[in-house]
């Protein structure tokens, strides 16, 4: 929904209020926004285990001294947490974008029950002197930290991939193993970035279909 007038209009804020609609269709923004909020951390704790313990079997597995191609089930390791950082990076943006819609909803149906609360930000008096800058508040976004800490660790992995690569040798089944395993984790990469986008982004929703049969009685 582009404009803003029809916007006002189907949620009771056009030129004939419903306060009633109005109210309910804020709190349900409030809600589903603090929903989504629940969701983003706990989305973290996740991915924040799964690559934990691909980091700690990733060098279990380099100082394990008697394991049988180590090197191999390390750089398959790190193909794993490269996919599980991706992941957390992607998801991080995709629960921003949902967390920011509501959000939004929120902006644009609260001026007539509460007032601008959401949209109205106070701050404290500015302290002076170098410790205010360690000890005092600052507009940092916390889903935005997130996200450069989970691109840090899909970049971290590259070098840990490169470090367990054999020299590459069409005569050795190693590198072969190696291509197999490069080749699946390139693939899903390129689905993750490029086919997980949601149905609803600009408003297309996919249509269903529904076979229509008629029965007719003898």
């Amino acid at each position: 929904m582009t404009s803003e007038e029809k916007y006002k209009e189907s949620f009771g804020l056009g030129r004939t209020p419903d306060p009633k609609k109005t109210d309910s269709a804020l709190q349900h923004a409030l809600d589903i926004r603090k929903f989504e909020i629940s969701l983003y951390w706990q989305r973290a704790t996740y991915f924040w285990t799964l690559i934990a313990a691909t980091f700690a079997g990733y060098f279990a597995v380099l100082s394990a001294e008697h394991m049988k191609d180590k090197e191999f089930n390390a750089y398959v390791l790190s193909c794993v947490g490269l996919i599980f950082s991706l992941a957390w990076f992607l998801t991080n943006r995709g629960s921003k974008y949902w967390q920011e819609n509501w959000e939004n909803h929120v902006d644009m149906l609260e001026d007539g029950t509460t007032g601008p609360l959401y949209k109205t930000v106070l701050h404290r008096p500015k302290a002076k002197g170098i410790l205010s800058v360690i000890e005092g508040p600052a507009p940092f976004s916390v889903s935005q930290i997130n996200q450069w800490v989970s691109l840090f660790t899909v970049a971290v992995w590259l070098p840990l991939i490169a470090t367990v690569l054999p020299e590459f040798d069409l005569k050795s089944d190693v590198s072969w193993k190696h291509a197999v395993i490069g080749t699946i984790t390139l693939v899903a990469v390129a689905m993750m970035l490029f086919r997980t986008r949601s149905n609803i982004v600009g408003g297309y929703k996919h249509t269903r279909s529904v076979k229509r049969t008629s029965v007719i009685d003898d």
